[in-house]
């Protein structure tokens, strides 16, 4: 059995953005965007206090939800860590908080069924070797760039390495390492065409696998990866590496944001989100989703109310989801297929008056249902030898499947309809 096996089948995973940028609550890169030093930086860290924090009740959200994975940030690009590393002061336990943060997550989801995993960003901007990059807080500080500039990235290569190692042996199997980030593609004068030398991509890598061999590895280190990961978009078809389709996997937020932001109201209706869910599953992807959680350890309303209705929708639909993946067949206009063996899954993302006409699966369906009540849905297709019957049906071909719907749309999110296909 392929140690992706798990990973295509289960096709909806949780992204969890946490830490200390959840106090100014004004999104995660707000080290990066507002250029805040160490010093000004230091009061969220003194402040971090999650006393409402119970990651039972995140991993009850992600159950109800249908998610069968999460990925957690373990350390982000400000260097802080929810676990109590060995290697760092700069960690959940010298904060108010006084307690390891990702320790219980784990064990709470693992209690709930999920399989677990670690984002662990590859840049910091807090640790005293990492360099004044483009990206750097500090990169227009001329004063703290001078003082800066014979810092030694191999120094915090073992550092990273090191927390690697701590991530990968105090919390049991660990099923996906997401790495973020690398930049041989941009150019800062010094930076063109490094990224994975400054991080010893290789030696990061042999290790992860040595530790985990079961682990799948993203793409962001730029070497040996398990899967790709598309942000913030949706591919247009199967991604493709050198003409081979390969894994994927979406990561989308539910509003515009990755860590808590209280301002940012953009928020995905429900409806798109399992819109794109299905769109992700029928190009034969995964989707990541993100909650970033407050200073208080809670998940936001909006939040908890999108992953409610997405549960609801999963509870009648989730065997068009789980273990399901691209078609051969093509959809009608605004719909989706997924296909599980013999079982074809058609996803009316607007529901037609009276009928929907399936190009190709004359004669190829033995049953039909819609999948919310397992109520009957009659099929119809044009007899050649009949002509007045193919002017009536308004000239569509022999192959051509017709279903006939009942006017009104079923009282879900996206009706799905099940297609038991002939052997």
């Amino acid at each position: 059995m392929a140690k992706s096996d798990w990973f295509v089948h289960d096709r909806l995973g949780m992204f969890i953005h946490w830490g200390i940028y959840s106090l100014p609550a004004r999104h995660e890169w707000i080290k990066n965007r507002e250029q805040i030093s160490d010093e000004d930086y230091q009061k969220y860290f003194d402040h971090f206090d999650p006393d409402l924090y119970d990651p039972s009740i995140w991993a009850q959200a992600a159950r109800r939800a249908g998610m069968k994975y999460f990925v957690v940030t373990s350390k982000h690009h400000d260097g802080f860590c929810l676990w109590d590393s060995a290697l760092t002061d700069y960690k959940a336990t010298n904060t108010p908080a006084k307690r390891d943060l990702i320790a219980p997550l784990v064990q709470a989801f693992r209690g709930e069924g999920l399989k677990a995993g670690f984002y662990h960003s590859v840049i910091d901007w807090h640790h005293p070797e990492f360099p004044v990059d483009g990206l750097h807080p500090m990169r227009e500080n001329l004063a703290f760039r001078e003082a800066a500039k014979n810092r030694d990235i191999r120094k915090y290569a073992e550092y990273l390495h090191g927390q690697t190692r701590e991530l990968l042996t105090r919390f049991g199997k660990i099923d996906v390492m997401w790495f973020d980030f690398s930049y041989s593609q941009r150019d800062w004068g010094w930076s063109k065409g490094k990224g994975r030398d400054d991080w010893q991509a290789e030696k990061l890598l042999a290790m992860v696998r040595e530790l985990q061999p079961d682990i799948l590895v993203n793409d962001r280190v730029e070497i040996g990866a398990d899967f790709r990961t598309p942000e913030q978009y949706q591919p247009v078809g199967r991604v493709m590496v050198d003409g081979k389709p390969v894994l994927w996997e979406a990561c989308q937020t539910l509003n515009g944001s990755w860590g808590y932001h209280r301002d940012n109201l953009d928020w995905k209706s429900s409806e798109m989100l399992i819109k794109m869910l299905i769109d992700t599953v029928s190009k034969d992807g995964n989707l990541l989703l993100n909650v970033g959680p407050n200073a208080r350890g809670e998940f936001e309303p909006k939040a908890i109310e999108r992953l409610n209705d997405i549960g609801a929708w999963m509870r009648l639909h989730g065997r068009s989801i789980y273990g399901c993946g691209p078609s051969e067949f093509t959809p009608p206009p605004d719909c989706r297929y997924t296909q599980n063996g013999r079982r074809l899954y058609l996803h009316l993302f607007d529901w037609p008056f009276g009928h929907v006409h399936l190009p190709g699966l004359a004669q190829r369906v033995a049953y039909a249902q819609l999948l919310s009540d397992a109520s009957e849905i009659l099929m119809r297709t044009i007899d050649p030898s009949r002509p007045a019957q193919n002017t009536t049906m308004g000239g569509i071909g022999a192959d051509v499947l017709t279903l006939d719907l009942p006017v009104q749309k079923p009282d879900v999110t996206v009706p799905v309809i099940e297609l038991f296909l002939k052997d």
